[in-house]
């Protein structure tokens, strides 16, 4: 075989090879395929709900969109009755508590009742967001936001 050749068909396997590599964030994959999905400014999120014990299993990914790095990140998941009020609620601290930019974690809630498809979920996540500036807060800045979304039929 021609040595031209040869560099050629070899050059080709290798850009072959690297072309079907599986992206490297297991988070990142869990996120866009979760059937619920929240988006804003700040965050993603995406999850699922499932029935478990008697009571209601909220699993799913957040990403941070934003912020250099978000600090003490909660997310509390609360059932809703049919006149908008909390049914009970719960609450899971993501870990590491420190989620840098573009970066994911899987976060699970588990609520002590059963939710079925057609309720509604409120969801609150809390942080500290900062951008690395200098000072006491560094430049940062404490945030909390709410959505409220339907629990889908399975």
């Amino acid at each position: 075989m021609r040595r031209p050749t040869f560099i050629l068909l070899l050059a080709a396997t290798l850009l072959t090879a690297c072309a079907t590599y599986p992206p490297s964030n297991p988070q990142q994959q869990r996120l866009q395929s979760m059937p619920q999905r929240y988006s804003q400014f700040d965050v993603v999120m995406g999850w699922e709900v499932k029935p478990s014990d008697g009571g209601t299993v909220v699993q799913g990914v957040v990403k941070n969109v934003r912020y250099y790095i978000m600090r003490g990140m909660e997310i509390w998941v609360a059932p809703l009755d049919a006149s908008g009020k909390e049914i009970t609620r719960s609450v899971t601290y993501i870990i590491p508590n420190d989620l840098m930019l573009d970066q994911a974690a899987d976060f699970t809630v588990k609520l002590p009742v059963p939710v079925t498809a057609g309720e509604r979920l409120r969801f609150t996540y809390k942080y500290f967001g900062s951008d690395g500036g200098e000072g006491a807060k560094g430049g940062g800045m404490d945030w909390m936001q709410s959505f409220v979304t339907v629990v889908p039929a399975r």
